[in-house]
């Protein structure tokens, strides 16, 4: 079972650590880190309350207030750490330090211990109950360890995710899993993954075409955590293509997420599914989306994709979002026939910046959910865009698409194809056998992904700081 408390590194973040306080000298050296907090009420696999941390900002100490450092021991002045504290405490932020062993252990100390659980004390001193010390340890090893202060008595284990080109999880302790029913897998790609899906916690918003294919294909991964979004109903026109539906499903007028989740437990392969009938962008959805390691973006709206193109880089939670685009010619046969995966994570262009998302349709769709009369009042008027002819779709091509996409969540997790990590942008011409990956001059004033003030501030109010 993970912990109660993890962090999201940025993987920016780490390597700024490495060249901060990993020295050829040998010497034990430290910084600090501010982070985001994500509060989760209730984790929708065992609805308890958990606490994300999210990486923001690193600071080196100023040399000013170094005291003395060698391979065993590193001292400093408090002066910056009041500063930090003062700091954490006006922004809502949790405070860290982070300090090396450069020949190891990778384990905390017992001078650690005695050092931090005065600074913890020192911080609730300051900042009052709230007052919290995150610290992380790393080794010339390339090991990670993490634990949160809460109090001076005994810190909390923390599991770290760090996030970037990859995705590395660093576990406290190795959740024992029964993985018989993968071991064809693990003979590809050797047996680290599979106990890496099993923990793995992801999201799949919309349960289409690719949605439903995304999903069974998780869970025949092995992912051990599902949790599923979506308002839409079974149609008869969806029959051709939505994974695990049948006519009785459309004629009960079942909802999607209900069908997927119900075929996903009858595989009885141990994934635990969690059906959620909404919109993402309702409050009730954002505990089960803030639980996520990983999101994939299904949804055909642009609204929907507009919440996701802010949450992934908030939250430093990556999402994969997919399309499929069939556009028949007038005269007979394919003007374009492709399927598109990107990814949305710190350092990736944003779907604004590659122009994917439409922020008037998003606008439409908006006032469509939430006014409909005033929607179609404006529709009749001419002010709104209507809601046209339903867009081609084909079951092997969502379903292809929804390959491509997990393609390269394996591709974080294992590098399988280079040692580069993800693709950001991926385009397959399916029909001309031809893949592409388009640039992207992104735009210099984007507040998403160009500035970097949003990367990790995770909870902010209002939610995602959508006023500014």
């Amino acid at each position: 079972m993970r912990g109660t408390t993890d962090l999201v590194l940025q993987e920016r973040h780490l390597e700024k650590l490495r060249s901060l306080v990993l020295h050829e000298d040998g010497v034990e050296r430290a910084a600090y880190i501010l982070c985001g907090t994500a509060e989760i009420a209730s984790d929708p696999w065992d609805r308890r309350s958990r606490q994300r941390l999210t990486s923001l900002e690193l600071l080196a100490i100023p040399p000013d207030d170094a005291i003395s450092a060698s391979a065993v021991h590193v001292t400093w002045s408090t002066r910056s750490y009041v500063r930090l504290l003062k700091r954490a405490q006006d922004e809502n932020l949790v405070a860290g330090i982070v300090h090396v062993h450069p020949g190891g252990p990778p384990a905390f100390s017992e001078q650690d211990d005695r050092n931090e659980a005065d600074l913890a004390q020192f911080a609730r001193n300051r900042n009052g109950e709230n007052g919290r010390l995150l610290s992380l340890l790393l080794t010339g090893q390339g090991e990670i360890r993490a634990r949160l202060w809460v109090d001076s008595h005994a810190p909390v284990p923390v599991d770290i995710c760090v996030v970037g080109r990859r995705i590395v999880f660093h576990h406290q302790k190795a959740g024992s899993h029964d993985t018989q029913a993968f071991d064809r897998q693990a003979l590809a790609f050797g047996p680290e993954l599979t106990p890496h899906l099993r923990g793995l916690k992801v999201g799949i918003v919309g349960c289409g075409g690719t949605g439903s294919a995304t999903a069974m294909l998780l869970a025949r991964l092995g992912v051990g955590q599902l949790v599923l979004f979506d308002d839409d109903v079974v149609d008869v026109t969806n029959l051709n293509r939505l994974h695990g539906a049948k006519r009785s499903d459309a004629d009960a007028i079942r909802a999607k997420v209900d069908v997927v989740a119900r075929e996903i437990a009858d595989m009885s392969l141990g994934t635990r599914v969690v059906p959620v009938r909404g919109w993402i962008g309702e409050p009730q959805c954002r505990d089960a989306l803030k639980s996520c390691d990983v999101i994939f973006g299904c949804t055909d709206d642009h609204a929907g994709r507009l919440l996701l193109n802010r949450f992934a880089y908030f939250y430093l939670i990556p999402v994969v979002d997919m399309g499929l685009a069939i556009a028949p010619r007038s005269e007979g046969g394919l003007q374009d026939l492709s399927g598109r995966v990107t990814v949305l994570a710190p350092g990736a262009p944003c779907l604004l910046c590659r122009g994917i998302i439409d922020p008037i349709l998003a606008r439409d769709e908006d006032l469509k959910r939430q006014q409909p009369d005033e929607y179609e009042r404006r529709k009749r008027e001419a002010y709104v865009r209507g809601g046209g002819n339903p867009a081609p779709a084909v079951v092997t091509f969502t379903t292809a698409t929804a390959c491509l996409a997990v393609d390269e969540l394996i591709q974080a997790l294992t590098c399988f194809r280079d040692p580069g990590g993800w693709v950001w942008h991926r385009v397959r011409r399916y029909d001309l056998l031809l893949d592409r990956r388009p640039g992207c001059e992104q735009n210099p004033h984007c507040a998403i992904c160009v500035h970097q003030d949003y990367w990790g501030r995770a909870d902010v109010e209002p939610f995602l700081d959508r006023t500014n």
